[in-house]
């Protein structure tokens, strides 16, 4: 059986956003600039084409590579966790992104866009955005993170619900020679890493990286299997991960070529679904493959074109070990094989109109799921399918004044499978002052139900929907940024969606045995609103400071709150540098509220990390240290109703653990 079936309630755009990034300032060179300055940076994901934060249609967050060695992040996981109104849930084997208090059990972030550097990463069977150790990029690769919230699809389509994540790697110029890290960590864990940047003398730019990764993993215990017949609910060596990924890419007058290979074997120590608790056979392979073809140039008269090609692939192959009798090995595989293009034309038209229009199109050449037993061989699903999805879109940044801008777009899609959607996205920027900024901001987007949801079925277990509808989101939302002396930076925003036609499992009546069936129903309405805060500072000292609070709700259509959804969340970021500069100290702290479960509710935790970085200790040699859950606190996270014996909705998290990394370059 799938563990992701057991659920209840639930290019050239590359070339181009490279393009963007060759003017902007390195990482390292964010984390000096003034608040006053970051006004001005430039960020590519909100409208597909590079302009300057204060005028995008979208709230925007942006974390750097500075960021990422500050505190000690690991994964993407681990960054979203730090972006204001955002948090992260894990089960043991995936991490699964909540957004403005959305984030449904068993949901595999199918309502989050997710791209490496345009280049959408959710798979055509599950819409997974990884963001988890599965990730097809090594996380020291990133240069910056752009996170857009709100609805996107008005210029991405289907997934572009709650918001976009596109993660832009670092280019041949950051990373300007070989470089080696080798990272040790609690419970057995270590990691190395080659990679090497350079530009010849031709104008040929090359990124090269490869990434080993094993870890042993924690000793676990699941007071739902305290038995002596179970080892008193204690497992051990079965929170196993092993992966290894590689990351090429190379730029020659305009064109991009990128590709990336990653394989992680992740090891099941939870006992789902009724599988044989306490055994390592029970295990998850997850394999992704992307390569990317991108051409961008810009014209004698200043536009910009800019087109790709693609081709993606993702395996899943889950092993789940059932004590029948006999003892029999489950196989429960997945494989979604895809191929696209896209192009996109940028004009200023008329002095004042900035044009971006754009078509897209993709194959899925495989959605295929199978199911069945090894030993004595039983096949329970066989479904192999293929679509096709086709958009359009056009958006017209027009400046009414010097200090009035509109943004109005549009798109189209059709697909295969569920037929059209038209998403429209207005803003209306203001620039009171040089220092303060008001958007008012409207969207809708569409999620198109994925063939997981519509075909994935299991004799006795969960039974396909195939006339699953698309959801649909209509968001209202105003920001407010200050910038006040002293190199501060106040942001303040309060949003409304509303979703309309979500998809989520319920029981159903099984007509043969009289017992219950899973399946995927769009259900009715969910209406939510909230308010974030957040302030950031930059001292002459070199100390930064960014903390933010959340206040929300979301409910369903009897009034009930959502489930994994907090009403508050609470976020505060400070570094600072030690004996100089050669040491730099962050401290980062993350409050989560309580949370809704099936059977009762979560209670709220503060979590806090600790990171010593030596950037400046010798040439070319950089250290850090990081602890995490530094006070070892005891908290669970809401996970995907188990339908197994026994019943559970929550899954007890790390404790305290810590990492020693060490990087050389050369």
């Amino acid at each position: 059986m799938n563990l992701r079936a057991p659920i209840l309630l639930l290019a050239l755009a590359n070339s181009a956003a490279h393009g963007a990034q060759a003017a902007e300032p390195s990482a390292a060179d964010l984390t000096q600039l003034s608040l006053e300055q970051l006004l001005d940076v430039r960020v590519y994901t909100a409208s597909r084409f590079s302009q300057k934060g204060s005028d995008a249609p979208s709230s925007v967050s942006v974390i750097t590579a500075a960021d990422i060695k500050t505190y000690g992040y690991r994964t993407l996981a681990d960054i979203l966790r730090s972006v204001r109104g955002m948090y992260v849930t894990y089960d043991r084997v995936y991490d699964y992104i909540g957004v403005r208090g959305f984030a449904r059990p068993g949901d595999y972030n199918s309502r989050a866009l997710v791209m490496v550097d345009g280049y959408r990463i959710n798979d055509p069977v599950y819409d997974t955005g990884s963001i988890g150790s599965e990730l097809v990029l090594d996380v020291d690769l990133i240069e910056r993170v752009e996170i857009v919230r709100g609805p996107s699809s008005s210029v991405y389509g289907s997934n572009a619900f709650f918001g976009v994540v596109n993660v832009i790697t670092k280019s041949a110029q950051d990373l300007n020679g070989a470089e080696i890290s080798a990272e040790a960590a609690s419970h057995g864990t270590w990691k190395a890493r080659a990679s090497f940047g350079h530009r010849f003398a031709g104008g040929l730019e090359a990124v090269v990286s490869a990434t080993g990764f094993d870890s042993r993993g924690p000793s676990l215990a699941f007071p739902e299997f305290d038995d002596p017949a179970t080892g008193n609910g204690v497992t051990r060596g079965t929170d196993y991960e092993r992966r290894s990924s590689v990351f090429a890419k190379f730029s020659y007058a305009g064109l991009t070529l990128e590709a990336g290979h990653s394989s992680r074997n992740k090891g099941v120590p939870t006992g789902y679904t009724g599988t044989v608790f306490n055994d390592a056979r029970n295990r998850i392979v997850d394999t992704q493959t992307f390569t990317s073809l991108g051409y961008y140039r810009t014209t004698d008269s200043g536009a910009e074109l800019s087109g790709r090609l693609y081709y993606g692939r993702y395996e899943y192959a889950g092993d789940y070990l059932y004590d029948a009798p006999p003892v029999t090995l489950n196989k429960d595989l997945a494989l979604g094989e895809w191929w696209g293009a896209e192009v996109k034309l940028v004009k200023t038209v008329f002095r004042n109109h900035k044009l971006v229009m754009g078509g897209d199109f993709q194959k899925n050449r495989h959605q295929d799921q199978t199911n069945f037993d090894q030993a004595p061989f039983a096949s329970y699903l066989d479904d192999r399918r293929s679509s096709r999805r086709t958009g359009l879109y056009a958006q017209d940044e027009y400046a009414l004044r010097d200090d009035w801008l509109l943004n109005a777009g549009l798109r189209y899609d059709t697909y295969s499978t569920i037929g059209g959607a038209f998403n429209p996205r207005f803003a209306l920027i203001h620039k009171m002052s040089q220092s303060t900024v008001v958007k008012l901001l409207y969207g809708t987007a569409f999620r198109a139900p994925n063939a997981y949801e519509s075909f994935y079925a299991y004799p006795g277990q969960q039974i396909g929907n195939p006339a699953l509808r698309p959801e649909k989101i209509k968001t209202w939302e105003a920001v407010l940024e200050r910038y006040l002396p002293g190199n501060w930076r106040l942001t303040a925003a309060g949003y409304s969606y509303k979703v309309d036609g979500l998809i989520s499992q319920v029981p159903v009546a099984d007509p043969a045995s009289g017992g219950v069936l899973l399946q995927y129903q769009n259900l009715g309405n969910v209406n939510a609103r909230g308010v974030e805060f957040e302030a950031e500072h930059s001292s002459r000292s070199g100390a930064r400071l960014r903390a933010s609070f959340t206040a929300q709700v979301a409910r369903d259509d009897a009034g009930a709150r959502l489930s994994n959804s907090p009403k508050h969340l609470a976020k505060l970021n400070y570094s600072t540098p030690l004996f100089g500069d050669r040491l730099r100290a962050g401290v980062e702290l993350q409050y989560t509220g309580r949370r809704i479960t099936t059977f009762g509710e979560t209670g709220g935790f503060l979590m806090t990390n600790l990171t010593l970085l030596g950037a400046r200790l010798k040439p070319g040699l950089e250290l850090s240290a990081s602890v995490y859950n530094l006070f070892d606190r005891k908290y669970a996270d809401p996970v995907a109703f188990d339908v197994g014996v026994p019943q559970r909705d929550t899954i007890r998290q790390d404790g305290r653990s810590f990492r020693f990394k060490l990087t050389y370059r050369f």
